[in-house]
């Protein structure tokens, strides 16, 4: 049994002197002729030549396992109904990796059976590739043996990651992945497949001249021990946007995949489980804002429009009070009635409101209660708004 690898470029080791030195030019002139030397570049250890595996190397979680077979005749008889089957054992099951279930007839003298085997690598830990030959002699005793190699399969990529959860119901993934091997990684694709209820958009790209271009460069190799940040945004379809009781309890947001190719070329690929956030907790009643100006003028009014979510699954009753504060003062009647209100179902309220005091200033002071349970839901620092001098805006 022979692993099969992509091979590796030569490297051999430069021995060269100054030419007033003793050996002169010998040493240089020696390189300039190796023929696996880059020409113009001899002392470089990296040659142009590719050199076979001298050993069974790393194998990791991802790539293709592919194995070479061959059972061949040592005796001077002819043995018959050969069947060689090839299992890899793994710490949760057995697979069968034989291209062929069929026993050959018959193998002659210093004849042999051939078979290459492929396996994509989906655990990490102890795997055991088992080789069992069975056969027919001439006197029709039946033989049996097999043989036992052990290999372990490696971590490639750590995978971090990290959520924020926004107001808007969107929520940001932040992805932290680190190439764990010794050699260089060639990112393919790192891609996020959301789960049925979101649309996901990827940003790690950035607009250049009318074209998408990637914030890591165009050259994106990952280096041993380099971290790389991938970042997504995840908003609602419109279908669940709308179901607010829906939306807030969902924790599956999706799954990353992760195309890679390392050395020659070799490609292993990574999906994630499917990944869970910490559902937010809005309680029974949830207030957004759904508009308000960045900047609005010292002691102008200024307009700002909510949406009041009902989270619970009962019916509400509510009425709308506004407090005023040191700095924000509220324009309009307080505790006036809003209705009923459904569960699952929400409501956009216009309010108006100035500022006293210049500055960036936080949005407080409104409270809803639900006259069926005499319940008061109070709403502090909603928002922020820079307030500036009236003079201050016009000469900007």
């Amino acid at each position: 049994v022979m692993r099969l690898t992509k091979p590796t470029l030569f490297t051999n080791i430069p021995v060269t002197c100054e030419e007033r030195d003793l050996p002169g030019n010998l040493f240089n002139q020696l390189m300039k002729d190796d023929p696996s030397t880059v020409k113009g570049a001899e002392a470089l250890m990296l040659g142009e030549m590719l050199t076979l595996p001298q050993n069974f190397g790393n194998i990791f979680l991802g790539e293709t396992f592919s194995s070479y077979i061959s059972v061949h005749n040592d005796s001077n008889q002819v043995v018959k109904d050969i069947l060689v089957k090839a299992d890899l054992q793994t710490s949760s099951q057995r697979l069968n990796l034989s291209a062929s279930s069929a026993a050959v007839a018959e193998l002659k003298p210093d004849c042999c059976i051939d078979d290459v085997i492929h396996h994509e690598v989906k655990e990490i830990g102890t795997h055991i590739l088992v080789c069992a030959v069975s056969y027919t002699t001439q006197t029709g005793e039946k033989m049996y043996f097999r043989k036992f190699f052990k290999f372990q399969v490696l971590k490639p990529l750590d995978v971090k990651t990290k959520f924020y959860n926004a107001e808007t119901d969107e929520v940001f993934l932040e992805a932290q992945i680190q190439n764990i091997t010794t050699s260089p990684m060639f990112m393919e694709k790192v891609s996020l497949e959301p789960s049925i209820m979101y649309n996901v958009a990827e940003l790690n790209t950035v607009e250049t001249a009318g074209e998408s271009e990637s914030t890591f460069g165009s050259r994106t190799y990952l280096q041993p021990m380099d971290t790389r940040q991938y970042l997504y945004c995840l908003k609602p379809k419109q279908e669940f946007a709308e179901k607010a009781g829906v939306i807030k309890g969902v924790t599956v947001i999706g799954k990353l995949d992760i195309v890679w190719k390392t050395n020659l070329g070799e490609r292993g690929r990574l999906q994630t489980s499917q990944l869970q956030r910490m559902a937010p907790g809005y309680g029974d009643v949830r207030l957004s804002l759904e508009t308000i100006p960045d900047t609005v003028n010292l002691e102008e009014p200024f307009d700002i429009t909510c949406k009041i979510t009902n989270c619970s699954e009962r019916t509400m009753d509510l009425v709308l009070e506004m407090c005023n504060t040191n700095s924000i003062h509220w324009c309009g009647v307080s505790g006036r009635q809003l209705g009923k209100l459904h569960p699952s179902s929400s409501l956009h309220l216009a309010l108006t409101l100035l500022s006293s005091v210049q500055g960036l200033q936080s949005v407080s002071g409104l409270r809803l209660t639900d006259t069926f349970l005499k319940r008061t839901y109070e709403y502090d620092d909603i928002a922020q708004v820079c307030v500036v001098s009236s003079k201050v805006k016009q000469e900007s």
